[in-house]
């Protein structure tokens, strides 16, 4: 008798997060369908598996049609996809809300045993940030459906492609000041493949259904990961905490920009949502499920911010020749 061999759609699987769970899944030997508005952006991820293991297909979670064709046959379903800025037709509610929930509708339709969902750690429905509150929307939205889902809920990401650190660093690069909105505001960076970790766990049907906060094993406050990226990328800055209340007004005014310019111009920059969220601690709770409760031990930061960081250094991956060449001079 033929063995079948079990199909995952993962939605947004060629992002920042979802193509590290689609490496793992397909290094398991899983089939995996990697649902995405822009499949001929995301070939890249055939290379994840074997011939064919790996398939893009196109899918918008905010299109019925199209996610019932993505998740079709799906033993497993994971939702990856997630917004830092509201940008037209793409707002937190549309894509953080009703994305997720259409996504579980259609999977327990189509007959999938399990959903994982990504959300974050500070998803809270009486949130004064509205991304906090599509985040608790979204994920009481799958388990309105699959009551058993797996939730999991990451600290700030990190990792190469991240847009924090690398965003961070290039500004570094270029200005001899960092500045920081709530910059004791604390923090728990968690590595983007631990997380993709906890997701290869959570497609096993022994793990328990439920939230999971994800945490790296340090917390530190917004000004002490800055200091932290200038020692990796040995550059001296001012770091310059912006006040919360002018911290409003500048993204109030960027907010206004994006809107006057008729989506000509988007804000990447730093939103009045964004402002909200910086004032508040982004940490484990007390008590919650975490790595440990999978059976994951998440990797400190000095494990891999080198690893990527290096490229924003003086004379970038040559830094060390240089150093070692300037102290063989010293010494002569």
């Amino acid at each position: 008798m033929t063995r079948t061999v079990p199909l995952v759609t993962i939605f947004g699987g060629s992002g920042f997060v979802g193509r590290y769970i689609t490496r793992r899944l397909a290094r398991d030997g899983w089939r995996v369908r990697v649902a995405v508005r822009r499949p001929n952006q995301a070939h890249f991820v055939r290379t994840y598996g074997n011939v064919g293991q790996v398939e893009p297909v196109q899918a918008n979670i905010r299109d019925d049609a199209s996610v019932a064709r993505a998740v079709a046959g799906a033993d497993v379903v994971i939702n990856c996809v997630g917004i830092l800025a509201a940008i037209g037709r793409q707002s937190f509610g549309a894509v953080q809300a009703e994305g997720a929930g259409r996504i579980a509708r259609h999977a327990k339709e189509a007959g999938a045993r399990r959903m994982i969902h990504i959300s974050a750690i500070g998803a809270d429905a009486n949130s004064d940030s509205e991304y906090a509150r599509s985040k608790a929307a979204g994920e009481a939205a799958v388990t309105g459906v699959f009551p058993d889902a797996v939730i999991l809920r990451p600290s700030i990401v990190v990792g190469p492609e991240d847009s924090f650190f690398n965003r961070f660093a290039g500004m570094a690069r270029l200005s001899p000041v960092v500045p920081m909105v709530g910059a004791d505001t604390k923090f728990q960076p968690v590595y983007v493949d631990d997380v993709a970790a906890a997701a290869q766990k959570a497609v096993d049907p022994a793990t328990p259904g439920g939230v999971y906060e994800l945490g790296g094993p340090e917390v530190a406050t917004f000004r002490e990961l800055m200091q932290r990226m200038l020692e990796v990328v040995r550059r001296r800055r001012a770091l310059v905490n912006l006040p919360m209340g002018l911290a409003r007004l500048q993204a109030k005014a960027l907010d206004m920009l994006q809107g006057l310019s008729g989506g000509l111009f988007s804000n990447t920059l730093l939103t009045v949502d964004q402002v909200k969220q910086l004032g508040h601690d982004n940490v484990v709770s007390e008590g919650a499920k975490g790595f440990a409760d999978l059976g994951i031990a998440p990797v400190p930061m000095g494990i891999f911010l080198e690893s990527y960081l290096y490229a924003y250094r003086p004379q970038g991956q040559y830094t060390e020749i240089t150093d070692s060449a300037r102290d063989l001079r010293i010494q002569d």
